[in-house]
């Protein structure tokens, strides 16, 4: 009882140092998917850990390498044993470790380099769909691959989604709703694992995800048209009302 007092003055220390350092890692977009509060939290307790020797740079990589992890295990399931789709779930932890914690690091250490670190983000993130998308054609057979393509066109749609929305508004978002990158990777590593346990239901699973995917772009491209409508109408009344009077009459 006697270290009561410096236990609870050591716990308010640690929540002081967590909100600050998750104000400063999130200032630069804006979440709304369902699990946001405990992803930031983790972020937050997570970055002040790293390594000074491992740069963002480096977790870009360690993402991207999660994203091969879980090619190779629809590969290795193909024609090795179906629990190699197990070692995917453990590719996408890598995944969302390094593609969660790139940015956040940058923000933490005050060296955020936005264009740079966004144009990177964009252009790994689109080679990760990619290797996912190839490995899950070569694990199923017949006409069911061909929802592969339409998985990597769906997740390419969402992702020229979010680039126009951020255009538009520029308020960078990376979420649909209460779905974001996170939310998807915990669902694919429960088809994973489902797979493993019933052999065969990747395919249902797979043709359920694309359709709630689909359902989710078709809602936010009408919401993108609708806030691009609302902007036009704004700077055409800004340009008329910035004219000379002898003008806009």
């Amino acid at each position: 009882m006697l270290h009561l007092p410096k236990l609870t003055a050591k716990i308010k220390l640690m929540d002081s140092r967590l909100t600050k350092t998750l104000l400063k890692i999130t200032q630069d977009r804006q979440r709304t998917n369902i699990l946001k509060g405990y992803e930031q939290k983790a972020l937050a307790y997570l970055v002040q850990r790293i390594p000074s020797w491992v740069s963002s740079d480096a977790l870009t990589i360690i993402g991207l390498l999660g994203s091969v992890i879980v090619g190779a295990s629809f590969m290795l399931a193909a024609y090795a044993d179906k629990y190699f789709l197990l070692m995917g779930v453990l590719g996408f932890f890598i995944n969302w470790l390094g593609d969660s914690l790139d940015g956040r690091l940058a923000y933490y250490r005050n060296k955020p380099r936005k264009w740079y670190g966004f144009s990177l983000d964009y252009c790994t993130d689109w080679i990760s769909n990619v290797f996912i998308g190839v490995g899950y054609i070569v694990y199923v057979s017949n006409h069911w691959e061909l929802w592969g393509f339409v998985f990597v066109i769906l997740y390419g749609w969402s992702m020229m989604i979010a680039l126009l929305r951020y255009k538009i508004t520029n308020v960078y978002t990376i979420d649909s709703g209460v779905l974001g990158p996170t939310e998807v990777r915990i669902i694919i590593s429960f088809i994973l694992a489902l797979e493993v346990v019933v052999q065969g239901s990747i395919v249902y699973s797979t043709v359920t995800a694309c359709a709630i995917l689909f359902l989710f772009n078709v809602a936010d491209f009408i919401k993108l048209l609708k806030t691009a409508d609302r902007k036009d109408k704004e700077e055409q009344t800004q340009k008329t009302t910035d004219l000379p009077p002898c003008l806009s009459n």
